[in-house]
């Protein structure tokens, strides 16, 4: 079954959906639209870094991207307004990654399959990568899920309650860092943030309690994947932007949603 690219570029999309839910979440709970952006950015400078020293993709990416949620986070409130920081960060990465790709010699370079993603091409290896990795951010924001949302709720009551926000924000660092290092080779970095932020944001007037909203997220972005990839073989667009298409169409459709009730 898995010989057929297009089930292992459907299963690719869900995995990457299943990954990008829960975290997507917290993302808009807490307004960290800007934060995912300049993660999913600094991605190519690790492509850049992985080819350089042949290694594999998924730590290369994986590093820079922790590396540059960690400068966020460190740099965050000492000065800088948070908006301005992610996007210098953001765009330096970004810029930095595409200039040291360039002084790579003697491999052949898809830039924009990095950029745009190329989830028709994705191997079996690439979906153990994708799997593994979406089962670790599962688990990882699973373990901490309670913790997690006190302190998005409230810094205050997250330190009666014992829990430490910077640990907290810590173990979402790591989960974005790995939802980056397995989404670049299905969506690639520029429209990684957009699906971690829009089936969350889609699923948010659908939902009445954290846990529904979560699963809700993770079915629209699967439901997006599926139709996305569907749409680009009928009408021969790219993949990744049919998929963010499908699912910025379904957001679409839960804000006029939302607008009907609050009319009612």
């Amino acid at each position: 079954m898995l010989d057929d690219f297009m089930v292992r570029a459907a299963l690719a999309g869900i995995g990457v959906a299943i990954a990008a839910a829960p975290l997507g979440c917290f993302v808009v709970w807490r307004r960290m639209a800007y934060f995912g952006d300049a993660t999913a950015h600094a991605a190519i400078l690790g492509v850049a870094l992985s080819l350089a020293f042949s290694m594999s993709i998924f730590i290369g990416t994986m590093a820079v991207a922790l590396l540059m949620a960690l400068t966020v986070s460190v740099l965050s409130g000492r000065g800088y307004a948070m908006d301005t920081l992610l996007g210098v960060l953001a765009h330096s990465a970004l810029a930095f990654g595409l200039v040291a790709v360039s002084f790579i010699s003697g491999v052949r370079i898809d830039l924009m399959a990095y950029l745009f993603g190329d989830i028709l091409a994705v191997s079996r290896g690439d979906l153990a990568v994708i799997w593994g990795g979406a089962a670790l951010v599962v688990a990882l924001i699973g373990w901490r899920w309670s913790a997690l949302l006190t302190s998005t709720l409230n810094e205050d009551l997250a330190h009666a309650s014992g829990i430490d926000p910077k640990g907290e924000q810590l173990v979402l660092t790591l989960a974005l860092a790995i939802t980056v290092a397995v989404a670049i080779k299905v969506v690639g970095v520029l429209l990684i943030a957009a699906m971690l932020i829009i089936p969350a944001a889609a699923a948010r007037p659908l939902s009445r309690t954290p846990e529904g909203m979560a699963i809700a997220a993770g079915t629209i972005g699967t439901l997006s994947a599926v139709v996305g990839l569907r749409a680009a073989y009928v009408f021969d667009t790219p993949a990744g932007p049919s998929i963010v298409c499908v699912a910025a169409l379904i957001f679409l459709a839960s804000s006029m949603i939302r607008n009907f009730k609050s009319v009612r």
